[in-house]
């Protein structure tokens, strides 16, 4: 099927109507890589959690400041010395299928978000006991003051979804696949064409909030449009072709060289709408050899060029990307540039060469996982393997798309088994804001997300941070966590960089942050 007859086959549904009805406002999206997971709570991947936005709602969202918000809890009480929380529920709250939204409903659904999420689960080992006491109460009684609750409940990436409690009691390392949320718009299963279209709909049984205004992903959502549909076209100059011809309304990911393009076409705006943009990385599995190796992760400091990753992902336009980039988001209040000097010093291959022979390289097999599909971590990863190739190593490059890639990255038994050792990822720069959300950061093994580094040290720091309340005793600890990253190397930053949108002039209102879809309009 050619492009412009797929693209009108995908609207076909939603632009019909009854004769002398108003023709549905839909808004057609084209997301960074197909959807090949539905489930937020059982993978990190960004396209699942824009999705996941779309169909869930949070207890807490946090605003334009990063400040956590109420969401769908109507407000908060914290009793006996900050060891109690009671979350009240907002009134009129719904599932998809018609149900009330229940506390129950919200302590299941916290229970299983807080057995994956590195956040979550501080939270959870900090917790006496989860309840439901009532209908609209949801109770935390915990072990220590926690004040940083609302801000884990508020986490806008690998969020805790709420749903209702017979999904939310599925085993976290199973997929919830039954889509049914209490958010703004309902997934249209039916219509889905794995690999090239999934669809959302107004849920007419959503409840905004009364209060307060739109601010990123806190505050009212209002739906203006009907109807979503998400269309997979990972060929760069189809996106942008169908983009100029207004087939599609809105493109996540442009290609770089293709923005001049886009720029001078006048129904065409082009804007980096990401506060906190996006952080690249190279990042390894610590379980497997040569990566469990801290030595040998730490050889590979001397070959990154973060100046070169930048131009590979965004090009020339220097505005738009950082090359002196640590762990925490730079311009953050917990950026430093301690120890920087690893990555902005002479690189030198000849060096990563000698640290390998050095730190006992013995030519193990690397198995690198390439989705080719995600411009960025294409750039990312031709790089990377260069270098790899240059100082010696064994790899074995696996070009593959992002469907396959992003399963198997939770994968973690040995290469035989089809496991992996390095992938090159890009988080949203708001989780690394704090270490308290820098879950890249944690050092506690299988129990953290995709590469599982392991370092009692940098837990230890992470501990001290959460308790303590001065700004400068912040920072220092900060600066101490990015010192013990450089010797343990959870990954080698490659950069920061805003990536811009590109959409129709005719869509307008909150295009603020990641891709959301309330409180805009379609003219």
């Amino acid at each position: 099927m050619k492009r412009r007859d797929f693209l009108a086959t995908a609207g076909a549904a939603g632009l019909s109507a009854p004769a002398g009805a108003q023709p549905a406002k839909v808004v057609k999206f084209v997301p960074q890589a197909d959807l090949a997971l539905l489930d937020p709570v059982f993978t990190t991947g960004l396209v699942t959690r824009n999705h996941g936005f779309l169909v869930f709602d949070q207890l807490y969202g946090l605003d334009d400041s990063f400040t956590p918000q109420p969401q769908m809890v109507e407000g908060h009480v914290i009793e006996n010395d900050g060891k109690t929380w009671k979350l009240t529920l907002r009134e009129g709250l719904r599932f998809h299928d018609g149900t009330p939204v229940l506390a129950r409903d919200a302590v299941a659904s916290i229970n299983r978000w807080t057995q994956t999420d590195a956040f979550g689960q501080t939270l959870r080992a900090t917790t006496e006991e989860l309840s439901a006491p009532s209908d609209r109460v949801i109770q935390f009684r915990l072990k220590k003051p926690f004040p940083l609750l609302p801000t884990a409940l508020a986490k806008p990436s690998a969020f805790c979804p709420v749903m209702p409690e017979r999904l939310a009691n599925t085993p976290f390392n199973q997929q919830v696949s039954d889509m049914v949320g209490s958010g703004p718009f309902r997934y249209i299963a039916g219509e889905r064409v794995a690999g090239a279209r999934n669809v959302y709909e107004k849920f007419a049984g959503y409840v905004p909030r009364s209060s307060g205004t739109p601010s990123f992903a806190a505050g009212p959502k209002v739906v203006h449009i009907d109807r979503v549909e998400w269309v997979t076209l990972p060929d760069a100059a189809t996106a942008a072709a169908a983009l100029q011809a207004g087939e599609v309304d809105w493109w996540e990911q442009p290609q770089p060289d293709l923005l001049p393009l886009l720029r001078r076409n006048r129904n065409i705006r082009v804007e980096a709408k990401e506060r906190g943009g996006l952080m690249g990385m190279i990042r390894f599995n610590h379980l497997v050899p040569p990566f469990d190796n801290p030595a040998i992760r730490r050889a590979f400091l001397a070959g990154v060029n973060q100046t070169e990753y930048m131009q590979a992902v965004m090009g020339e336009e220097r505005s738009l990307w950082n090359d002196r980039c640590g762990f925490f988001l730079p311009g953050s209040p917990s950026a430093t540039e301690a120890g920087l000097e690893v990555m902005t010093g002479p690189r030198s291959l000849e060096k990563v060469k000698r640290d390998l022979e050095a730190a006992g390289y013995k030519g193990e097999r690397v198995v690198f996982v390439v989705p080719t599909d995600l411009p960025s971590l294409n750039a990312m990863s031709l790089l990377a393997a260069d270098m790899f190739r240059k100082v010696g190593i064994n790899l074995d490059y696996q070009a593959l798309d992002w469907g396959t890639v992003l399963p198997r990255l939770a994968n973690r038994e040995g290469l035989d088994r089809g496991g992996w050792s390095v992938w090159c990822n890009y988080i949203p720069g708001i989780i690394a804001t704090s270490p308290a959300t820098q879950s890249y950061l944690r050092g506690i093994g299988r129990a953290g997300t995709f590469g599982w580094p392991e370092s009692a040290r940098l837990e230890a720091l992470r501990d001290e941070y959460l308790d303590a309340a001065d700004p400068a005793q912040q920072q220092r600890i900060c600066h101490d966590i990015q010192m013990q990253a450089w010797q343990d190397v959870p990954y080698i930053p490659t950069g920061a960089w805003m990536q811009p949108f590109a959409f129709r002039s005719s869509i307008t209102g909150m295009l603020n942050g990641f891709p959301l879809f309330h409180n805009i309009r379609k003219a």
